[in-house]
């Protein structure tokens, strides 16, 4: 029988990245959409890692389920660092990608193409219901485009070029894109802690 582990997101991109990722292991995922009478989490930690634990934590609490929660976002080095852990709601609470992404591109406006350097970072938290919890991380390092291009991924995909690729996050195939991704890289050092919290 599958075991279960939660997600700790309603997003189904999320989901089936994770799906991709851990498919040659024998675990059902659920997400927040599927386990009913689960909290709300503030996300008011100052660090991606401390967003993600949160979540993770209280998830696997509140659901007696081995949970994982990612917190990721994107740092821009010419507005500082930000979007950052507002990334999600960068142009306001109930943003959308779209309006996010014409805010960055707003901010960004003048800036030449050697100083559009950016990095997406994630941080993979993972909690059993006793609350013992163990972070992984992933970065991907690449610059911001000055048009949105491509109609795969979500979130500022069709904004991010990462290093070494003339296509942004949103043209690559979804097995490009999780083998370089920040959310790939967090997974895969995740993975064996995954493995390990179900073997016991």
């Amino acid at each position: 029988m599958a075991r279960k582990l939660l997600l700790a997101t309603r997003n189904p991109h999320k989901k089936k990245e994770l799906q991709r990722i851990l498919s040659d292991l024998s675990i059902e995922i659920l997400t927040l959409e599927e386990v009913k009478d689960l909290p709300e989490v503030e996300e008011n930690g100052k660090t991606f890692a401390e967003n993600a634990l949160k979540k993770a934590v209280a998830g696997a609490s509140a659901s007696g389920l081995i949970c994982l929660a990612d917190d990721s976002g994107l740092e821009v080095d010419a507005l500082n660092g930000k979007p950052g852990i507002y990334s999600a709601r960068f142009a306001g609470e109930y943003a959308d990608d779209r309006q996010n992404n014409e805010k960055l591109l707003q901010m960004m406006q003048g800036i030449e193409e050697k100083r559009r350097t950016a990095r997406f970072v994630c941080a993979i938290a993972v909690s059993d219901p006793q609350g013992r919890a163990e972070v992984a991380e992933g970065v991907c390092e690449g610059k911001i485009a000055f048009a949105p291009v491509g109609q795969g991924g979500f979130g500022y995909d069709p904004l991010f070029i990462p290093d070494g690729f003339f296509k942004s996050f949103a043209e690559l195939s979804a097995e490009e894109k999780n083998r370089i991704s920040h959310r790939g890289m967090a997974l895969k050092k995740a993975k064996p802690i995954i493995k390990k919290y179900f073997a016991e």
